[in-house]
């Protein structure tokens, strides 16, 4: 079986970050982690299994990981995973692919707001360089661990498209 726990994973491997728009019910997360869970055991491209795990934070952040040292990710294969997360889409009635919204901490939370809301937050100094915010972008496990993920504005790309002449 070549999907393991995300725990095992190495720091090398590619990473891909999801967010639901919205905080995911118990049932709405069982559903999504069993059809993921279903995908990645048979996960493959070009024919060879791929070395992969998963993890799901705060109601709505589902990581894929591939380990592609064990073998490398096509666009096929992408596609696949791309596909099957669209579909899931349609049932929950809510987005997991689009990263457009930016999704930060507040007092009240995890908030998602259009890249044009965040902007205004920070001209009105409601949103600061030190505003956690989740970056979905970071590219492997790693970067993940090491605290890139979710981490003051300042340390990731919202810090300079927001506080510095951004956007």
């Amino acid at each position: 079986m070549p999907r393991v726990p995300f725990a095992d994973l190495p720091d090398h491997a590619r990473l891909w970050v999801f967010a639901a728009e919205r905080p995911l019910t118990s049932a709405e997360q069982g559903a999504l982690l069993g059809d993921v869970d279903a995908f990645l055991d048979g996960w493959a491209a070009h024919g060879v299994p791929l070395r992969c795990g998963r993890d799901f934070r705060y109601d709505r952040f589902l990581m894929v990981g591939v380990d592609e040292r064990a073998a490398g990710v096509s666009g096929c294969s992408t596609d696949a995973l791309t596909r099957t997360l669209r579909e899931h889409e349609q049932r929950l009635g809510a987005a997991l692919l689009d990263n457009g919204p930016v999704l930060y901490r507040s007092a009240g939370g995890i908030e998602r707001v259009s890249r044009a809301g965040f902007t205004k937050l920070a001209h009105a100094g409601t949103a600061t360089e030190e505003t956690i915010v989740f970056d979905n972008t970071v590219p492997d496990v790693g970067a993940l661990r090491a605290g890139r993920w979710e981490t003051p504005a300042r340390e990731s790309w919202h810090g300079r498209a927001f506080f510095r002449g951004g956007e």
